[in-house]
């Protein structure tokens, strides 16, 4: 690998070929500052707030940002040229910028306050009326006050490389130049809450968030997200018990430094339909009323009484951590029950072998990937951050990017190859086109969307699936590029721990029948809101549900126990690629909800089942011990290829796709005003856009 050998403020330093100025300068731990620079976006060049000083070289300051590293070059930061050019700088971006940091959310985190404050000029020359730049119309989750912009070009272009909606562009030139859409149009990306994080200053700010708090005010906590299985890092901003933020952090091997809306902005569902007090349901009336943890405990130990354990059965749904599953399942056992699963979206397939359920090549592996096959998925709403890596790797890399499945708008460019396991025949066997391609590539990439085993055939397609992986030769010595991509956060942690059905136990489709057919009489549910129970729980079995939010489930509960949602306990979980990580509690529940395996616990001892753990720390213990995936943290294990499936008949009906509606996949997000509002604009959008163009 080629390098260059310069010297920045009388510090030698060598780097790679073609690392420019600024990058070299904060390898040193040199602060250069900068507006439009990004490192995860092209260079323009066109802040001029990176100047430096190169000796021998043109009698000017250079922007750092776009000069390449020469050898023997000699470079100053802090020259007088410099701090001169950078006060001009500074002078020059404030002519028009409007005096209003105590009203802007973006005070005390501005990054052009903070850079007047270092390096501008204590006065201005300039006496001219400010101009003004009339706001945009985004959508209901970015507020701009155009007035601010700087004019970075930032948003234009992550818009266009990052997320893949290219509506941003800057309009006009000189005194008018301003960003904007070309139409009006919203900006209808899964990742437009990132363009307030990479904004220098208050020109897009969250239309949520707005005038609710100051940095200084918030208590900051470090967590992991809920809404998909991608677990993506972030920071949870509390003010008192409220949850009023929820920010990205840095994590370059799962979410970079990017998070999806959902994630961003489905907080303040956290404080709506919320369950705050133990329910039971009147035998006279039918109706649900409040009741005391010790009542609802009584008649759950009522109706439990004398049933043998083939006539109980438990769900876990999809923000379950695996501290609760755990406990359930601990529970379930001591009863004698084998009747559980994880699988509330009524998926089939084999979890018999965890190479067969993992995202094995690990999705920093995508940008590794020179092929890509996707199959019965739309990461775009499935698992945004995923998209995000592929778009890169199609951006940057021209990676070729083939789809076997429903047809939908991913941001980048690829080939539909059919849309059923025919098509997937097909492929196999084919020479040329993109399968030529796919089999000559060295890392060749399966993503299969966890919707294809929701049908009747479901281990049927596994089974296929893992004949066409070897066909294909996605399997190599250094590589294991078959990967399945859930959706839900709960998922691979209930199947590592082996939350599925026992032997002879009934999975989700049979524990429904039981409830309608008299073989389950008692069904414990933790969160499972992803189907209609009152229409598929039969009306003889005694249910009770456990969770944080009044949605489906809760409505056909016979005893509800309120629970605590992500940002309200300590939990540990294990994302689609395997990997273990820990939400730490940001806020407190609201009234008498409980942290669910607590829950759990206390009622154990109440049926005479004592659990044998009293603290998270022995629960967290009984884990590592029983389940060794779980004592490494933040690094995903291995699995040794093996065969999966069962052998039969894949059907040939198309895939689906399963998510039909972004925004409202789970309780959370279906409490969300903000996210509601989303999904009435966003597709309000798309469909005045269809019947324009039919």
């Amino acid at each position: 690998m080629a390098t260059v050998k310069l010297t920045i403020n009388d510090m030698e330093i060598e780097v790679e070929r073609g690392t420019s100025i600024l990058q070299a300068a904060q390898q040193l731990g040199i602060e250069v500052p900068h507006f439009c620079y990004h490192e995860r976006l092209t260079v323009p060049a066109n802040c001029r707030m990176c100047l430096v000083e190169v000796e021998g070289g043109p009698p000017k300051p250079a922007a750092s940002c776009a000069m390449a590293c020469g050898d023997g070059m000699v470079v100053k930061t802090d020259s007088p040229m410099v701090k001169k050019a950078r006060k001009g700088v500074m002078e020059m971006l404030l002519i028009n910028h409007p005096l209003d940091c105590p009203i802007c959310d973006q005070g005390g985190e501005c990054d052009l306050q903070d850079q007047a404050m270092g390096y501008g000029f204590d006065r201005s020359r300039f006496q001219e009326n400010k101009r003004a730049v009339p706001n945009k119309e985004l959508g209901p989750l970015i507020k701009t006050i155009m007035t601010r912009c700087i004019n970075c070009t930032r948003c234009v272009r992550f818009a266009e490389e990052v997320a893949g909606t290219p509506v941003l562009g800057q309009l006009n030139r000189g005194e008018d130049a301003e960003i904007g859409t070309f139409i009006d149009q919203l900006v209808q990306t899964e990742l437009s809450g990132n363009l307030i994080d990479i904004c220098p200053v208050g020109a897009l700010t969250s239309k949520p968030y707005a005038f609710k708090a100051r940095p200084w005010e918030l208590t900051k906590t470090e967590s992991i997200d809920v809404h998909d299985a991608i677990g993506s890092n972030i920071r949870v901003d509390v003010k008192g018990r409220e949850v009023l933020r929820i920010l990205p952090r840095l994590h370059e091997d799962v979410n970079e430094e990017w998070i999806s809306d959902r994630t961003r902005f489905a907080y303040d569902g956290l404080n709506d339909g919320r369950l705050d007090r133990p329910y039971v349901r009147d035998d006279k009336s039918g109706k649900l009323v409040e009741a005391t943890w010790d009542q609802a405990f009584a008649k759950i130990a009522e109706k439990l009484d004398g049933l043998k354990g083939e006539e109980i059965a438990g769900l876990v749904g999809d923000l379950t951590e695996v501290e609760s599953i755990v406990a359930l399942k601990d529970l379930l056992e001591k009863f004698g029950s084998p009747n559980m699963d994880c699988r509330t979206d009524g998926a089939r397939f084999d979890p018999s072998e965890r190479a067969g359920y993992l995202f094995n090549s690990t999705i920093a592996g995508i940008d590794e990937a020179d092929a890509i096959l996707l199959i019965g998925t739309n990461p775009r709403h499935e698992a945004t951050l995923v998209n995000a890596r592929i778009r890169r790797a199609q951006f940057e890399r021209r990676v070729k990017v083939g789809v076997i499945g429903e047809q939908a708008d991913l941001a980048y460019k690829y080939e539909h190859l059919g849309d059923s396991t025919a098509d997937l025949e097909t492929f196999v066997k084919a020479r040329s086109g993109f399968a030529k391609i796919f089999k000559d590539a060295e890392k060749p990439m399966i993503i299969v969307g966890s919707g294809v085993f929701e049908r009747e055939d479901g281990e049927a397609i596994h089974f296929a699936l893992q004949a066409a992986a070897e066909k294909l030769k996605v399997i190599k010595d250094d590589w294991n590029g078959f990967n399945i991509l859930h959706r839900a956060a709960s998922r691979v942690g209930a199947l590592e721990v082996g939350f599925v059905p026992q032997a002879g136990g009934k999975d989700f489709n049979g524990i429904l029948e039981g409830t309608r057919d008299g073989s389950i009489k008692a069904l414990y549910m933790i969160g499972a809101d992803e189907f209609d129970a009152r229409s598929q729980i039969g009306n003889q079995a005694f249910v009770i549900y456990q969770g944080h939010h009044g949605d489906h489930a809760a409505a056909r509960a016979d005893v509800i126990l309120p629970g605590c949602a992500y940002t309200e306990k300590d939990a540990i979980y294990i994302n689609t690629e395997g990997r273990v990580q820990y939400a730490k509690r940001a806020a407190s529940p609201p009234g008498d909800a409980r942290t669910d395996w607590t829950i759990l616990r206390a009622l154990s001892e109440k049926l005479g089942q004592t659990l044998p753990y009293d603290s998270q720390m022995q629960l967290r213990n009984h884990i590592f011990e029983t389940y060794p995936t779980f004592a490494v943290d933040d690094t995903p294990i291995k699995a040794s290829w093996a065969k999966f499936g069962s052998k039969g008949a894949a059907g040939k009906q198309p895939f689906v796709n399963p998510v039909r509606n972004y925004y409202l996949t789970n309780a959370i997000c279906r409490a969300s005003a903000t996210m509601q509002a989303c999904s009435r604009e966003f597709a309000t959008q798309a469909n005045e856009y269809l019947e324009a163009a039919e």
